[in-house]
């Protein structure tokens, strides 16, 4: 069938066996089409109407579905946020220039983690694409992260931990990338992947071969080693990453990417570890139902004005520090704004002219800056010129260091300045780009072109006043040029002179020798005036390119004293304070708060103190009522060490934060039925995790721990747990360890870093009142049924319950005639007997309150009453 397509079907058909993962756009006139199977998924991921045309190989009526190439951003953008890969196959010769066939190729693949158009990207936030290495032994795993759009490029090596590899899991819920590139991902790696909206995408082996990828590395930076990066020797694996994602960033860009200038590297050792778990769990930049960003403390402390400033700050929120005096400086500079007030609200009035500089410096090196974008640049870089002329010369380090990488582009605004037009258009389709004054051959051109249409108009009035017509109009058409349009009751006034054209519905067209010649000068002019525009508007962008690095430079300086400036204000408005920051292992902190739930809550935040040290006070065992506020608490204990080592101020009137390593967090109740996991297999999962990680200099942050299993085995995991954290040396790691099974309480007289705390609560009859406040001590109730009356479970239900809450306690028998007998269960005794195994109670103990609706809580209440004795319909 192949030798009766028509060429364009066969140019087509050339171009998807070479990218037969993309969804072909081919470019025909004044749109992108698409065939076959790829209209097919087009016409249904974008809703628009999918028609049939000419024959494909087989000799069916080929599918198709098209868009206006002037729109196909948009078009590309939402098939690429499904997860699709788009090849643009362009018109590389002028159709007017060549007779027959066009010749095409595809000049970009657009996969979602090499979008680079700011229409396509949508948000401030970094766009990675990662690739993923593992040595030959699974031991180790290296990851690149490569954001296209900015050229933040850098590597990181940890050690493998399984077939789920979780510290890989770890970086995607760190990092958020939107494609992963790898030879081959474990089936179990690639669900998760794909649960957390990440595209994995095969690449060949041979990009992640050593001696391949440290050459496309050595080449693309033009050096002889990579000592210079920090990845010379010892991280093979992240190099063999590392060359992979840029192998294939240049190849599906068709360019070498010249603002990719720089390579680093992320050392553990630098910086706080936050896993997955831990991230998701506290809602540091996303919540829990992933939801957007409210909700976050990212949401809380966001207050940049620039959007470099705002990746800055996200960040740091997944990479705190681990040294004293790197936080210090931040704090620093905080605290100088917080001072400051007038230089602060100067620099961030100034900082909301910045346009995203560092996007548009790889739009600028990579070819495909609008106008636009240089108006914005020129605006950006003038109030860069303003802030580096309007903070004083007596700054913290932290802010002088930053000032002093804001570049000079006096030379760029002005050249800028002279090139392009105040108000410029979207794109260079119709000229008008360029100002006066700045090319004479240009304003020569303009000047025929101007006086071409001048004459048009003269000749259209003179020829309505010569002929009596008086509606006589000359209008131009892309395939007939000008012409003379003239109505059919006035056809008998035209002059014989006139030569006619084409018929129309309406009268007839016309043209005459003079305006055919006035036509191919205007024409010519046009075309020429056109062709210049773009010569020069791509000269304006090759110079421009020379900046890129300092554009770079100076949107990163930028991003820097936006955020301090950002977390001055945030921390001046909700009355945060300087934390001190020391090299022990104790976290002090007084009237502490949680900084998401406090603005939720405006005025109704109870504050709470914490003491945890490692060699002292180490584990905190916290009882109480359910919604007495005992998870808010930890949360609260955790997001503030990690505000306090990214270097920002913190919800507390005073604290002192010993340096934390890693933040573990298992709170919740979760299964994960796709692969076959029980939500007790996950708890013990992550809580194995944490077992094996922990270091003495570690904050655990423990939620129930053993209530997904029965009451015994749940205790004594819980209490098998809790005994290893403190282990049997001077100190461990800080430990919050809220709990239900209140038999823990007795550890505190057994292991001498082990101190009890609950959560106060005011009864007044049969009601009580949470009172939100930690005091020391214990207590051994839980006030299941008033949550269960909170939450809407009917009256008639609530008071059975408190009876057979009563029954249980007092050993008594059920209301049924002849129904057992009810013992308590003793979990711990000098001379234990065997368990008298009572459904009910155990049941009854497995109950979480917390995580029931009305419905489900209704539905316990019946199954307690079956399992004790009570006949349904009994009273």
């Amino acid at each position: 069938m192949t030798g009766k397509m028509t060429p364009a079907m066969r140019q087509f058909y050339t171009m998807k066996e070479k990218h037969p993962d993309c969804i072909i756009f081919f470019r025909m006139g004044d749109f992108y089409e698409t065939f076959g199977h790829d209209a097919e998924v087009v016409a249904r991921d974008l809703d628009i109407v999918l028609t049939a045309r000419g024959k494909d190989r087989e000799g069916n009526r080929m599918p198709l579905a098209g868009v206006p190439y002037h729109a196909a951003e948009t078009y590309i953008s939402r098939l690429v946020s499904k997860g699709h890969r788009v090849a643009v196959c362009e018109q590389i010769e002028d159709p007017k220039k060549v007779k027959g066939i066009v010749k095409r190729d595809v000049v970009r693949v657009i996969t979602p983690g090499t979008v680079i158009d700011e229409s396509m990207i949508g948000s401030a936030h970094a766009r990675y694409l990662m690739a993923l290495c593992q040595d030959g032994g699974r031991r180790r795993v290296g990851m690149a992260f490569l954001d296209i759009s900015t050229g933040e490029f850098f590597v990181e090596e940890r050690d493998a931990d399984g077939e789920d590899m979780g510290v890989v899991l770890s970086e995607v819920e760190r990092y958020r990338p939107q494609e992963c590139i790898a030879v081959s991902v474990p089936p179990a790696l690639e669900r998760r992947l794909s649960e957390e909206g990440v595209v994995v995408t095969t690449f060949r082996e041979e990009a992640f071969e050593p001696a391949r990828a440290r050459t496309a590395l050595l080449e693309h930076f033009g050096t002889h080693s990579l000592e210079g990066f920090g990845c010379e020797e010892g991280m093979d694996t992240a190099v063999r990453a590392a060359g992979a994602a840029l192998i294939y960033a240049t190849e599906t860009q068709f360019t070498a990417l010249s603002h990719i200038t720089g390579l680093s590297v992320r050392l553990p050792a630098e910086q706080m570890a936050l896993d997955a778990i831990t991230l998701k769990n506290l809602e540091v930049t996303a919540t829990i139902r992933g939801e957007g960003k409210e909700g976050t403390l990212l949401h809380v402390l966001d207050r940049t004005k620039t959007a470099m400033g705002s990746r800055t700050l996200r960040d740091r929120l997944v990479n705190p520090l681990l040294s004293v005096a790197g936080i210090n400086r931040r704090l620093d500079a905080v605290e100088y704004f917080c001072g400051n007030t007038a230089v602060r609200t100067g620099l961030r009035d100034l900082l909301r002219g910045c346009a995203d500089i560092e996007r548009i410096a790889g739009r600028i090196a990579y070819g495909n800056a609008t106008p636009r974008d240089l108006i914005n640049l020129m605006t950006s870089l003038d109030a860069v010129s303003g802030i580096r002329t309007f903070l004083p010369d007596d700054v913290p380090p932290e802010i002088a260091d930053a000032c002093g990488a804001l570049g000079d582009f006096s030379d760029v605004i002005d050249l800028i300045g002279r090139a392009i037009v105040d108000e410029p258009p979207a794109n260079l389709k119709n000229g008008g780009v360029i100002r006066g004054g700045y090319s004479p051959d240009l304003d020569e051109l303009r000047g025929l072109s101007g006086s071409g249409r001048s004459w048009i108009a003269e000749f259209q009035q003179s020829e309505r006043e010569r002929t009596g017509i008086k509606s006589l109009k000359v209008k131009y058409n892309r395939v007939f040029g000008y012409s003379i349009e003239v109505t059919k009751p006035n056809l008998h006034l035209v002059p014989p002179e006139y030569e006619r054209r084409q018929t129309t519905a309406n009268g007839e067209r016309f043209t005459t020798p003079a305006l055919r010649e006035k036509e191919t000068i205007i024409t010519n002019a046009d075309e020429r005036l056109l062709s210049l525009e773009a010569e020069l508007f791509a000269g304006l962008i090759q110079t421009l390119a020379g900046y890129t690095g300092g554009f770079q430079e100076t949107g990163r300086a930028v991003g820097v004293l936006d955020v301090h400036a950002a977390l001055a204000g945030v921390a001046l408005h909700n009355a945060y304070s300087r934390p001190e920051i020391t090299d022990n292992t104790k976290t002090i902190i007084r009237d502490g708060r949680h900084p998401v739930v406090e603005e939720m809550t405006p005025g109704a935040f109870v504050p709470n103190d914490t003491l945890i040290d490692g060699g002292g006070d180490q584990v905190l065992i916290i009882t109480g009522a359910n919604m007495a506020g005992k998870s808010t608490y930890m949360r609260a204990v955790a997001l503030i060490t990690i505000m306090a080592q990214i270097g920002s101020f913190v919800p507390a009137s005073y604290a002192s934060i010993g340096l934390v390593d890693r933040v573990f967090t298992r709170v919740g109740a979760s299964d994960d039925l796709a692969s076959g996991r029980s939500t007790f297999m996950v708890e013990m999962q992550e809580c194995a995790n944490i077992l094996n990680n922990v270091t003495d200099r570690s904050l655990v942050v423990l939620d129930e721990i053993g209530r997904g299993t029965s009451t015994i085995d749940g205790y004594a995991i819980a209490r098998a747990v809790l005994e290893y954290l403190h282990g049997s040396g001077r100190q461990g790691p800080r430990t919050l360890f809220a709990t239900h099974f209140h038999q823990l309480i007795e550890v505190e007289g057994s292991l001498k870093r082990v101190r009890n705390f609950h959560f106060a609560v005011k009864e007044t009859g049969s009601e009580v009142i949470f009172l939100r406040k930690i005091i020391p001590g214990a207590t051994d109730k839980s006030y299941g049924v008033h949550v269960a009356r909170l939450a809407g479970v009917p009256a008639k239900v609530t008071k059975r319950a408190e009876g057979i809450i009563r029954d249980i306690g007092n050993g008594a028998a059920s209301s049924g005639k002849g129904g057992p007998k009810y013992t308590q269960m003793l979990l711990i005794s000098d001379n234990p007997a065997p368990p008298v195994h009572n459904p009910a109670v155990e049941a009854l103990r497995r109950i979480d309150p917390d995580t029931l609706s009305p419905r489900q809580a209704l539905e316990k209440i019946y199954e307690l009453r079956k399992l004790a004795g009570n006949e349904e319909g009994s009273e």
